[in-house]
């Protein structure tokens, strides 16, 4: 379905491509980076903003709705789980949380607005985040 790929050359400065595109991520000097573009986590952000603004718009294209502008500001935190007022469970210790703010212009009915409403949880990598997904590692080694 997706598939990049990833090259450090040593620093913080990683290069990143996938059909046929290049983009780029590091750390902030602050941490010991060179800052030259987002870190892994404000691309993360970046791809649950750039997947929820996608649905969004193709939903209002496909259902006539006059969805004039999409912006949506992302928080990436970890929070103790004691201190997180919107969670309903159980869980102790750290927990990531990822808190959105979407402004949505155009002119909607109310049923409108209660459909985008759920339409913003709705993307691929929104239900991906939320269920979380199993990672499996492989390591090669190579004498060069």
């Amino acid at each position: 379905m997706a598939k990049v790929t990833v090259r450090l050359d040593g620093g913080t400065r990683i290069d990143i491509s996938g059909r046929g595109h290049g983009w780029l991520a590091d750390e902030p000097a602050s941490v010991g980076g060179s800052d030259q573009g987002p870190t892994p986590y404000e691309l993360l952000a970046g791809a649950l903003g750039a997947c929820t603004a996608i649905t969004l718009g193709l939903y209002a294209q496909h259902k006539g709705v006059d969805l004039r502008s999409v912006e949506i500001d992302y928080e990436f935190t970890r929070e103790h789980a004691k201190d997180c007022q919107e969670c309903e469970s159980d869980e102790e210790g750290l927990l990531d949380i990822i808190r959105s703010t979407a402004r949505l212009k155009g002119d909607f009915t109310p049923q409108q607005r209660q459909r985008l409403e759920q339409i913003v949880s709705r993307c691929p990598v929104h239900k991906t985040l939320e269920r979380g997904m199993k990672i499996f590692d492989k390591v090669e080694f190579s004498d060069e």
